[in-house]
């Protein structure tokens, strides 16, 4: 058993101790106050400077960015990042000026360094959150200056990312700057990573690619896309699907990541559209004729408001004199190409049937031989006469 008066003289000695090593760190504090009074007070005044300017500067930072005319330019963006400077961190930078200059003992230098690497980190990760955050809203800003709806939902999530994965970086450096062996910590967080990514692949996997579809921006809302021998317009770019609407009415909802692996044509990004009409004429056309259609095409397609941009004959078909037209309506809308479509073909039908044009079509013609080999007309030749045939 413990003897409780050796329990009761090793607690005061403890105490005793403890108190001896507080009188010596006054002693040494006050010692260091004397012999360096001078030094000690240029550089709190030093120290005291420094802070004033760097909360002026931190202040300034903020009225530049205020008056920016766009909130998101480069510019702008620096500016609310040093604006984000903290008082803790200037104070510990005035602090650090103060012990450097000033010969201070070592454990009160140890103990302002220490706070000095706590709020550089802690300031570092603030720094680098608002330019990661204003660079993604930058660049996932369309050309109007609008944000798009992907981002607006997103951002959160983006924030809570950003803001997380920063200050666990900062939380690893301070640690590692008291002592502490981080080795396990940070591969604990590395499988901790790996096996929630590996959870939620799909949704991640589908995260990514709207975030994709933001920065790369290969379409947007409103515009209209084919794939997959299907035309629709995006109503809706969402943090897992997209939402189309089909030219024939129907929604399609389709995840991000397998619209992406798809090849994509984007339409409304054109500022015209090619158009090919094929066009037989049947075999009895006249010379002639045939060699006005192309002239006849070129004044009904900039007529009605086309681009000509060629046609002429490609060839003799089963029954047809085959022609090809080609011509770009000058617009972007779908809607529109497929109005001038319709108007220009209904245009050529009536102004073929005005000069007397035939469209051919398939057709066959039966010829009967005599017994001697002759070939036998289906219809009587002229001169001959048709004789009754009698009972």
């Amino acid at each position: 058993m413990t003897d409780p008066q050796s329990a009761t003289f090793a607690e005061f000695s403890m105490q005793s101790l403890s108190m001896n090593r507080l009188e010596a760190g006054f002693d040494t504090m006050w010692q260091w106050l004397l012999d360096h009074t001078a030094e000690i007070v240029v550089a709190l005044v030093a120290g005291t400077v420094l802070h004033w300017i760097l909360r002026f500067l931190a202040s300034r930072a903020a009225l530049f960015a205020a008056r920016q005319p766009d909130r998101l330019s480069l510019p702008a963006i620096v500016g609310r990042t040093l604006a984000k400077t903290g008082h803790f961190f200037i104070l510990m930078v005035s602090a650090k000026l103060i012990i450097a200059f000033a010969y201070a003992p070592e454990g009160l230098a140890r103990v302002i360094n220490f706070l000095f690497t706590v709020s550089v980190a802690l300031q570092v990760a603030i720094w680098v959150r608002e330019i990661i955050l204003g660079v993604i809203e930058r660049r996932a800003t369309d050309d109007e200056g609008g944000t798009s709806d992907t981002l607006v939902n997103a951002m959160a999530l983006i924030r809570i990312l950003v803001t997380s994965a920063l200050f666990i970086i900062a939380s690893i450096v301070i640690l590692d700057n008291l002592g502490v062996d981080v080795t396990g910590l940070v591969a604990g967080l590395g499988i901790g990573g790996i096996a929630i990514g590996l959870a939620a692949q799909g949704i991640f996997s589908d995260l990514f690619a709207a975030l994709s579809i933001i920065f790369d921006k290969p379409f947007r809302r409103g515009e209209t896309i084919g794939f997959d021998n299907m035309t629709a317009t995006v109503e809706k770019i969402g943090l897992k699907s997209a939402r189309l609407r089909s030219v024939f009415g129907e929604e399609i909802i389709i995840s991000n990541a397998n619209l992406l692996n798809k090849e994509i044509v984007n339409y409304t990004r054109l500022d015209r559209r090619r158009t090919r009409y094929g066009i037989g004429v049947i075999y009895q056309t006249a010379p002639e004729d045939a060699r006005r259609i192309p002239g006849l095409l070129q004044e009904i397609v900039e007529a009605h408001g086309g681009q000509f941009i060629r046609c002429g004959f490609v060839g003799f078909g089963d029954s047809s004199i085959n022609f090809e037209l080609d011509f770009d309506i000058l617009s972007s809308s779908f809607d529109d190409v497929f109005q001038a479509r319709h108007t220009i073909g209904l245009a050529i039908l009536q102004k073929f049937n005005e000069e007397g044009l035939e469209f051919a079509y398939p057709t066959q013609t039966t010829f009967t031989a005599a017994p001697d080999g002759r070939m036998i007309m289906p219809y009587p030749e002229k001169g001959l006469k048709v004789l009754p045939v009698k009972d």
